[in-house]
């Protein structure tokens, strides 16, 4: 049985709880005392979007050991305000990110140990399971579903004026001088929101430095202001010319539109964008290329694919209840539910059924097979602190004017020091 709190906008919610800047955004919303029911176990999710959300009830609805109560919470609000919801009443289980995020977390003892759960666990990649451990050799993560970033676009258009996928960022650049005299803004972007330009940041930086570099940055131990970084932004100002303008008043669903409506050519974006083209009955004319090489010598077989999937708080209401939930979200069944309904991402856990996989869902299974490894995302990569409150105000300071890319990263590299000199 599952229960659903009324989802709170950002707005509401800041009205409705009267927070003052620094305060919790999520402990007013937590689930903690919700479930102190018996046989009762709450579920903090992200999940704010109609066609996740709609999968993840259906998968919830599988679960038969309890009633299970969701409190949804707008995505964004939720990434913003999760240090405060876990040190405030959080609910037993909740929505989150494998990798340093949860990491980070687990050792500042916010989450629960579920390494017993992960004992049990069938057909789940090492992969994963290195994705899903803690500092201390602890699981404290599952898994349930991931997607890949990558350059996608409309393959109709493609065919009607003869475009190929480019390989190499010479190849990108040609390709966009076409579409620009076609009278195609050949770029869509949207940057209102402070992190759908990381996701470019992060494929430049792994074509110009390489991964070990990136994840050495990401970790706060290379220097922002320092040519390397440096050379990131100056490949970066060679494809702005073709960005779709205004992008910091944009959504990244509104810049979908630009794609659906031929009136751009293509989109950086995670897979997740698919559920657009599907509400427009376009599901079938969407494709996509791995991030184009800019350097020969480092290639372009990294992917950025993140991995989405559950965590447990450090003192659920009823732990036997948050792991059995916990336990049967791990299961191949569950998140089949989750990747019939929503068919922009796909199943962490490999054993689940593949049969109803759309073509797009196939391609970023081959391509993420072939990848020599795979990133996450800025936000989900690095400290929350600093990924969200320095690092996207400076992209977007970047895309407003970038002439001030020196004086902006000098600005980050002193911020990254000061937060990462704290525990």
């Amino acid at each position: 049985m599952i229960t659903r709190n009324t989802p709170f906008s950002r707005r509401r919610l800041l009205q409705a709880s009267g927070l003052a800047a620094g305060t919790s955004l999520l402990s007013a919303c937590g689930g903690g005392s919700a479930g102190s029911a018996d046989g009762v176990v709450t579920m903090g999710s992200y999940q704010s979007d109609d066609v996740p959300k709609k999968a993840f009830a259906e998968m919830m609805a599988g679960f038969t050991g309890s009633e299970v109560k969701i409190n949804t919470i707008q995505h964004e609000t939720f990434k913003e305000g999760i240090n405060n919801y876990l040190q405030g009443n959080p609910d037993d289980t909740f929505t989150w990110f494998a990798g340093y995020r949860a990491r980070y977390f687990a050792d500042k003892g916010l989450v629960g140990d579920i390494s017993d759960v992960w004992d049990k666990i069938d057909g789940m990649p090492d992969s994963m399971k290195v994705a899903s451990t803690d500092s201390k050799d602890r699981q404290v993560f599952i898994p349930s579903t991931y997607y890949p970033w990558a350059v996608f676009y409309r393959p109709s258009l493609f065919r009607e004026r003869g475009y190929t996928e480019p390989t190499t960022l010479d190849e990108w650049l040609t390709l966009s001088e076409q579409m620009k005299k076609d009278g195609i803004t050949p770029i869509a972007f949207a940057d209102k929101d402070g992190w759908e330009a990381m996701g470019t940041f992060d494929m430049l930086n792994l074509r110009v430095n390489g991964y070990d570099y990136h994840v050495s940055l990401m970790a706060g131990q290379e220097a922002w202001d320092g040519e390397q970084v440096k050379n990131v932004f100056k490949a970066w100002n060679q494809l702005l010319p073709f960005h779709q303008p205004d992008a910091l008043g944009r959504t990244w669903q509104e810049a979908s539109q630009g794609l659906i409506q031929n009136k751009s050519g293509v989109y950086v974006m995670g897979m997740f964008m698919q559920q657009q083209f599907a509400e427009a009955d376009l599901a079938d004319d969407l494709d996509f290329f791995v991030f184009p090489e800019v350097d020969s010598a480092i290639g372009a077989k990294v992917v950025e694919a993140p991995v989405d999937g559950f965590m447990m708080a450090a003192k659920p209401k009823d732990e036997k209840l948050a792991k059995e939930l916990l336990a049967y979200l791990a299961t191949p069944e569950a998140v089949g539910v989750t990747v019939k309904s929503d068919p922009s991402v796909i199943a962490a856990n490999s054993k689940a059924d593949q049969s109803s996989y759309n073509a797009l869902q196939k391609k970023a299974v081959k391509v993420i097979e072939e990848a020599e490894a795979i990133s996450q995302f800025l936000d989900r990569d690095s400290r929350p602190d600093f990924a969200n409150t320095v690092v996207g105000p400076a992209l977007q300071a970047f895309v407003k004017d970038p002439t001030q890319i020196d004086s902006i990263l000098a600005s980050v590299e002193e911020q990254k020091k000061s937060i990462f000199a704290t525990n």
